[in-house]
């Protein structure tokens, strides 16, 4: 949405000098940084660039733990994703979470949203002017508003989601979840008939060849293993 268009084709590397990142939070927020961006393959001026970005979140009461401004620019793979997912809780899930309560019969989330299942999908950008802070409460709203829409949508296939560690082992979680997206690539029943690492290849495959999500996560890994 910048003008001119920015593109991003690997983040790791692309968020190193600074642009990339001063540019989403300016689309973002309303507010004017690229002024201060200063273009260069000295160190020192991708470290300020970054830290100017960082220092614009940190007033905005955005919480950066353990993310400085050299490990981004170092393209630390876990921080850079800790960073944009911190920025996508302030601007966007936050706001979205509002608008649930807001467009709930409940003040509570655990019924669910009341509106059309794209309301998730398109979440408006805050007012600047609300300067809201994101706290632990709001955290776990978000978490609890991305909870209740997979719970939506892989509950049709017998799939029980109850969190994001223990119920994805199996593979089944991942699987029935693209099956939401498009039916034709998942067969639930096949699924049942495997083994959780056979599940978890197949979802990982299937999300990046048919629907280019990129393969962030490995059978193998922590999360699965654990």
């Amino acid at each position: 949405q910048c003008k001119p268009p920015l593109k991003v084709k690997d983040l790791f590397m692309d968020i190193q000098d600074g642009k990339i990142l001063m540019a989403l939070l300016e689309v973002l927020s309303g507010q004017k940084l690229m002024h201060e961006y200063k273009s260069s393959t000295h160190r020192i001026f991708r470290l300020n660039n970054i830290a100017k970005a960082l220092k614009f979140l940190e007033d905005s009461n955005v919480k950066l733990v353990s993310i400085d401004a050299a490990e981004i620019a170092d393209g630390n793979s876990s921080l850079v994703l800790g960073l944009i997912w911190n920025i996508i809780l302030f601007f966007q899930i936050k706001e979205l979470t509002g608008n649930l309560n807001r467009n709930s019969s409940s003040s509570s989330l655990s019924s669910g949203p009341s509106g059309p299942e794209s309301d998730t999908s398109h979440p408006s950008t805050p007012n600047v002017e609300r300067n809201m802070s994101v706290t632990v409460k709001d955290q776990r709203k978000a978490i609890r508003a991305l909870l209740i829409w997979v719970q939506r949508k892989t509950r049709k296939y017998g799939v029980a989601v109850q969190d994001f560690a223990s119920s994805w082992r199996s593979g089944l979680a991942f699987l029935a979840v693209i099956k939401a997206i498009d039916s034709t690539l998942v067969d639930m029943k096949q699924a049942l008939e495997k083994s959780a690492r056979e599940n978890l290849e197949d979802a990982f495959s299937i999300a990046q060849n048919k629907l280019g999500v990129p393969r962030l996560l490995e059978p193998e890994g922590k999360m699965f293993t654990s």
